[in-house]
């Protein structure tokens, strides 16, 4: 199989799925390396192509239906799982991280935890390779895009996350 013809069934697989398709997984089914993968997508996104890369693997395009939202949150690493659960629970996609670094500028991080087993696997994946979080750069401050069904849903994480403490306020 010819490389471009690899990209073109690439772009199809990751658009055909709903869940995440790993680079790992690609490889096999296309009897090349992972790396050839990382290239391939690369070049799809070069031109156009609306894949994202994720935890567990890439997808296609971000979820046209509900609202984006954006909350600023603070809090420890701890607390990360009670923050997470939070926006899921109350049926928010948690889209990305982002932190505000003094020396590289934003910093975002592709999440798309969708319910509390995506939060379950992210966390033990964190624990797993002792990875700390990107709101560790920034003193537990960062912000969260979230994708919504409606604006009710939206109230109740951020009254939820405040309650715990977690929202971030200026005046705090």
């Amino acid at each position: 199989m010819k490389a471009d013809e690899r990209r073109e069934k690439i772009l199809e697989r990751v658009s055909a799925s709903e869940q995440p398709v790993s680079a790992t997984r690609l490889a096999k089914e296309f009897q090349v390396s992972r790396q050839i993968i990382v290239g391939d997508v690369a070049l799809l996104r070069a031109a156009g192509a609306n894949i994202y890369a994720t935890p567990r693997g890439y997808l296609a395009g971000r979820g046209s239906e509900g609202i984006e939202k954006t909350i600023v949150c603070n809090h420890t690493a701890a607390q990360m799982e009670q923050e997470l659960n939070i926006c899921v629970d109350n049926g928010c996609i948690v889209e990305d991280v982002l932190v505000e670094h003094p020396v590289y500028g934003q910093l975002e991080g592709q999440l798309n935890l969708k319910n509390r087993h995506d939060v379950k696997e992210f966390i033990a994946r964190c624990e797993k390779d002792h990875a700390a979080p990107l709101s560790a750069l920034t003193g537990g401050i960062h912000l969260h895009r979230l994708l919504c069904p409606d604006e009710e849903s939206f109230a109740r994480v951020e009254a939820d996350l405040e309650e715990a403490g977690i929202l971030y306020e200026a005046d705090r």
